[in-house]
């Protein structure tokens, strides 16, 4: 390649290693050229955390608001800075993040990485060439007042926070699917079970009504997460102690970052004691694990629920979505309730991995963050996933099987337990045995074997009344007792 030919193609940088060549029609610099050759491990960029890029981006604008307004960067360069910060916030340049997501270094690369792209960007909104960091530097300007150790937490803060709000969303969609499944069988009586014995009368109602609560308390944990996550370490720099930030940074940048966020940041109480404390991220994934556990739950029992057909619970159908055997014709099996199942298998092992790397922080810096977010964030675009698959191709779809359930309560041996205070447990034991053995149901036991008139023996093994002894339905009520949850005509 002749030199006239090699220079167009590309430009010169330099760094404390040495010099290099990188592609002119690109936006990064030497830090993330030399990190793209580091780093060949998932084949994951950064980029491909778009939440993470964004959330980046606006933390550089707020820095760069807050070195404008004291006096660290000019009107012309904190403008341009803006402006490149606003384009990655929208979208723009989503492509020149691509140092693996695996990368040593506490996040250097992706901070580098940015302050690389947004000074060539903020360069060509200055009428000049990607490459004249004599005009706006990565590190002088962009980077001004600023260090990974405290940019890059604040970005994974805000990545995850913007997170919660689809989270949030695909949760009460479900949990709302749920609901509306419950009320549609809040009288239809099964036979509850308890170490996969019959146990004694519920409702289909209140069963799935179950799954919706597992899903409130999973929203309680994100809000309450959300004002965890909202404390700040901007200012802190390296260590903790500020260096390299004019004094008045810290608090100049929280107020803005909560002024462009519109959320309640706040700046922690010990910066120092802040650098290394990675307790809001164990937190996040722990939200995320619990959900998972929940989704688990509900999707255990309807596979459970409709097994068979004929040698089954067969409580209830899921919806069919595909053929389930290569060779047994007819057969379909649950995928999508076994697909949520995967999901949450994962989901738990990145629990294992975050906690593990919180745990492995030395001295003044967990350098482990990297690992950290994206393992969260991954959870988290599962789990979106997961509960809306779940809800439109399962959920959404089941068909009770509501004469068979009835049945099954009617017939259970269980319901004996409602004969105990009027005959005693023993007695109410021989009953049952006796239903057992002889496929009669207790009914026509109990009238064989007490002297319990017809009326009361009727009340007693009312299977209705015995599904709501503590008088609860399968709805949503507030304090005043009135039905909060979705309704169908």
């Amino acid at each position: 390649m002749d030199s006239t030919r090699q220079a167009a193609e590309t430009r010169l940088e330099h760094d404390v290693i040495g010099t290099m060549e990188i592609p002119a029609d690109v936006y990064w610099g030497i830090h993330t050229q030399r990190a793209m050759g580091n780093f060949t491990v998932t084949g994951i960029a950064d980029g491909s955390h778009t939440a993470l890029i964004r959330a980046y981006a606006t933390v550089k604008r707020a820095c760069a608001i807050a070195n404008y307004q004291l006096g660290m960067l000019d009107a012309r360069k904190a403008h341009h800075i803006e402006q490149a910060c606003l384009e990655i916030e929208n979208g723009a340049l989503a492509d020149q993040f691509p140092v693996d997501v695996l990368q040593g270094g506490a996040g250097t690369s992706l901070n580098m990485n940015m302050n690389e792209v947004i000074a060539n960007r903020a360069l060509e909104l200055a009428g000049k060439p990607r490459g004249d960091y004599g005009y706006i530097h990565p590190n002088d300007d962009v980077n001004c007042s600023q260090s990974t150790n405290d940019t890059y937490p604040a970005a994974c803060r805000l990545a995850i926070l913007q997170g919660l709000k689809p989270l949030r969303e695909a949760t009460q969609r479900l949990r709302e699917a749920f609901h509306m499944q419950a009320d549609r069988h809040s009288n239809d009586i099964k036979i509850g079970r308890t170490q996969l014995q019959d146990a004694v009368p519920m409702t289909y109602g209140q069963e799935i009504h179950a799954w919706a609560s597992f899903l409130a308390t999973d929203l309680e944990a994100m809000n309450t997460l959300a004002k965890r996550l909202c404390v700040f370490n901007l200012g802190a720099t390296a260590i903790g102690t500020g260096i390299c930030a004019d004094l008045r940074f810290r608090h100049t940048a929280t107020t803005v970052l909560a002024e462009i966020t519109d959320l309640p940041i706040t700046a922690a109480s010990d910066p120092v004691a802040a650098v290394t404390d990675t307790s809001s991220y164990i937190e996040a994934s722990a939200v995320l694990k619990n959900l998972a556990v929940h989704l688990k739950k509900a999707a255990d029992d309807l596979r459970l629920l409709n097994s068979g057909p004929r040698c089954g619970f067969g409580d209830l159908t899921v919806p069919p979505r595909q053929a389930g055997s290569s060779i047994m014709p007819g057969k379909i099996n649950p995928v999508i309730p076994e697909c949520v199942d995967q999901c949450c298998f994962t989901i738990f092992g990145m629990d294992v991995t975050v906690n593990w790397a919180c745990a492995e922080g030395q001295l003044q810096l967990n350098a482990f963050d990297p690992l950290i977010i994206h393992e969260i964030l991954t959870a988290m675009t599962i789990a979106i996933n997961a509960m809306d698959m779940f809800r439109t191709k399962c959920v959404d779809g089941l068909r009770i099987n509501v004469e068979q359930g009835r049945r099954d309560a009617e017939m259970s041996p269980s319901i004996c337990a409602a004969l105990n205070g009027k005959i005693g447990y023993e007695q109410a034991m021989n009953i049952a045995k006796e239903a057992v053995a002889t496929g009669k149901s207790v009914r026509e036991v109990a009238g064989e074997r007490t002297d319990i008139d017809r009326t009361e023996l009727d009340s007693l093994l009312d299977i209705a009344a015995m599904s709501r002894k503590l008088g609860q339905t399968c709805r949503d009520v507030d304090a005043d007792g009135n039905v909060i949850s979705p309704t169908t005509d």
